[in-house]
């Protein structure tokens, strides 16, 4: 006569008893989360674009030989905004937006130390210029990138955004940006005595 083991019979009817239980479905995300999530990508893509609308303007004041004051500092306060807000979406692990998150606030350090030197000791333009510049040219960077993923037509082009129409898109825009860099240092080279730095900055 076959000797049952009272182990494996209990286990059987646990799981038995386990089949027979309604399965229980993890409970949807809350609409509050949801309409929170999208709120704070919003905000952070219209300060962005504000702060690429601001840099322009600022970059193309500083080749015309102008720093002006309310133009600069709504550019690096959007650009410092787009940086900080890109922080605040719910990942759980370190992305590479992160760290050009990083890359960009170090960047940005160096361009409030400049603008401020520039308007107290009548030097470190220079510093400011090149730095925004740059900070400005992250932003653009990361623009091209959201447009492969968001319009079908780009992202038709370069769906895994390892492909050669991504790459020239990047390359065209870093040449973009080289050019504009060496025309706004020409560009504000001529602001150096009291009177000319008193009017560039007006």
């Amino acid at each position: 006569m076959t000797r049952t083991n009272p182990r494996a019979g209990a286990l059987r009817d646990l799981l038995l008893e386990f089949r027979r239980r309604p399965r229980c479905l993890s409970p949807p995300a809350s609409t509050e989360g949801i309409l929170q999530r999208r709120a704070t990508k919003l905000t952070h893509v219209l300060i962005s674009l504000a702060a690429i609308l601001l840099g322009l303007v600022a970059v193309f004041g500083m080749i015309a030989g102008r720093i002006g004051t309310q133009t600069n500092n709504w550019f690096l306060i959007a650009t410092i905004a787009t940086s900080v807000t890109g922080f605040f979406f719910p990942v759980t692990h370190f992305m590479p937006s992160h760290a050009l998150g990083i890359l960009s606030l170090i960047t940005l350090t160096f361009s409030v130390m400049g603008l401020r030197r520039f308007r107290s000791e009548g030097h470190g333009l220079r510093l400011y210029v090149i730095t925004a510049v740059i900070a400005l040219y992250l932003n653009v960077f990361v623009l091209v990138v959201q447009l492969f993923r968001k319009v079908p037509v780009l992202n038709a082009l370069a769906p895994t955004q390892t492909e050669p129409a991504f790459g020239l898109a990047q390359f065209a825009t870093l040449l973009a940006f080289i050019t504009l860099g060496i025309l706004a240092v020409k560009g504000t080279k001529r602001i150096g005595t009291a009177g000319t730095r008193a009017a560039a900055v007006a």
